[in-house]
């Protein structure tokens, strides 16, 4: 029996959405070709694959059976064919990147700009998000996080050096307000918190005291999962805020914020360009790899 892998391709996008419309986008097809190709492979193998209905798309047994099967020879297969073709030229195709939002030295534009006019026929796709997540799954080449939370079976490549967390405060707030010597002053105080989606509770600030590491609920009047609005808010005088010092540091340099606590807050690794161990490594990736080291 031979079968068009182009409608393996189109189940196998169709199982990962669980949604006709959500596969042809990712496929740059018609969900009128979808349904016509999952028709025809059901029609060869004379099974049904899905069960379709006005709202949802969902497998059947067999066809929880035929994905586990194949979607492992097709990745293998698509990933055999963009290695075959992108060796025999300079890095191209598509890069897929999942890049934390307080990742200012990856993100402030120099590192990206400068490898975009290197490899002009590689094309970046970078999602901004703090959401914690599979990035293989998800089918991203490579993420940029704090080393301390990506996965130990990643192979991670330094894109800072060590970082650390500040307060900051406008010079105004701190005129009517005063300075907090301690950590657990905050709770005293106006503050400007941060929270990655709403439903989620703020994040509470870290601080370290004879090398014991503690955390401070600070009661945040605003709370936002905006940095710039945090920013925007404290050098009005709104408030303390609290985040990465890469992010502050202009800032800080103009007068417009000031640093608290430092005494508290010391450094620990930073961010890192991560991706999944693999032993024929894109060009494409190699190279902002490659790139990443230099502008080190």
């Amino acid at each position: 029996m031979t079968v068009d892998l182009n409608t393996i391709e189109l189940f196998v996008a169709v199982a990962e959405a669980r949604s006709f419309r959500v596969a042809a986008d990712r496929l740059g097809v018609t969900r009128s070709a979808v349904s016509q190709g999952m028709r025809r492979l059901e029609n060869r193998l004379g099974i049904a694959l899905v069960n379709r209905t006005t709202r949802s798309v969902s497998l059947t047994e067999a066809g929880e059976r035929f994905y586990a099967e194949v979607a492992p020879a097709m990745a293998d297969l698509t990933a055999a064919v963009a290695a075959a073709g992108e060796r025999s030229g300079p890095p191209s195709g598509l890069l897929r990147l999942a890049v934390s939002s307080i990742a200012e030295r990856f993100i402030s534009g120099e590192l990206l700009a400068s490898f975009a006019e290197a490899c002009p026929d590689v094309e970046l796709d970078i999602t901004i998000t703090d959401d914690e997540f599979d990035i293989v799954a998800e089918k991203y080449d490579a993420g940029v996080r704090l080393g301390e939370v990506i996965e130990q079976d990643m192979i991670a490549v330094p894109v800072s050096g060590d970082q650390r967390q500040l307060a900051v405060a406008a010079p105004i707030y701190l005129e009517r307000h005063g300075r907090p010597a301690h950590p657990e002053d905050l709770t005293r105080h106006r503050c400007i918190g941060w929270r990655p989606a709403p439903g989620v509770a703020p994040y509470r600030w870290e601080f370290e005291e004879d090398g014991r590491a503690f955390d401070v609920a600070v009661n945040p009047q605003v709370t936002t999962n905006d940095m710039w609005l945090m920013i925007r808010m404290a050098c009005a005088g709104g408030g303390i805020t609290f985040g990465m010092e890469e992010t502050f540091r202009p800032y800080i340099d103009r007068g417009e914020l000031v640093p608290l606590l430092e005494d508290f807050l010391p450094t620990f690794p930073g961010f890192f360009l991560y991706f999944p161990s693999r032993r024929n490594l894109a060009p494409k990736l190699r190279a902002l790899i490659e790139h990443v080291r230099r502008h080190r």
